[in-house]
């Protein structure tokens, strides 16, 4: 498996990951994959990474950013999926575990992620990969009309922002 930065051509792989993610319930207050403007317009230009596998996309990783305000330059959101059929092969650990080193280059200095509590192997990974855990955000939105936490993590980079 390689992992390798993002090419527009991979973005029909990533738009069909994002939809089995959403079609779980756990990953993503979404209720339908964002268009190539909105996906593209939403992540960081840098930092976005596919895993392929024989010209196959199984997985993908990007960061967003929180705010527009320069205070927070350096702060983005985490999000990593991996096809269905390859979820519990480390694919998300690979990609998660590269794209920290990719912000890292790109003076990020924490990551964070708004996980739901069901989503328990994302828990696992994002700890895996030095995220901890805050809190829980109680009824932060409502999905199909219920509502649900999320558990909010991050990491802080041990190499930037230090000074």
């Amino acid at each position: 498996m390689l992992i390798r930065h993002f090419e527009q051509t991979d973005f029909p792989f990533i738009k069909a990951i994002y939809q089995q993610g959403i079609d779980t319930g756990n990953a993503t207050f979404q209720l339908t994959p964002k268009s190539w403007e909105e996906w593209n317009g939403s992540m960081h230009e840098h930092s976005r990474l596919v895993a392929v596998e024989h010209d196959n996309v199984l997985g993908w990783a990007a960061i967003s950013p929180i705010s527009g305000r320069d205070v927070y330059s350096g702060v983005a959101e985490v999000s990593v999926y991996v096809v269905a059929s390859e979820r519990g092969k480390r694919i998300g650990q690979k990609l998660l575990s590269q794209l920290i080193l990719e912000s890292e280059r790109n003076n990020i200095w924490m990551l964070q992620a708004a996980i739901f509590p069901e989503n328990i192997a994302s828990i696992k990974v994002h700890s895996r990969n030095g995220f901890r855990q805050l809190g829980i955000r109680e009824k932060l939105g409502k999905m199909t009309g219920i509502w649900r936490d999320v558990i909010l993590m991050e990491r802080r980079s041990k190499i930037i922002g230090r000074d």
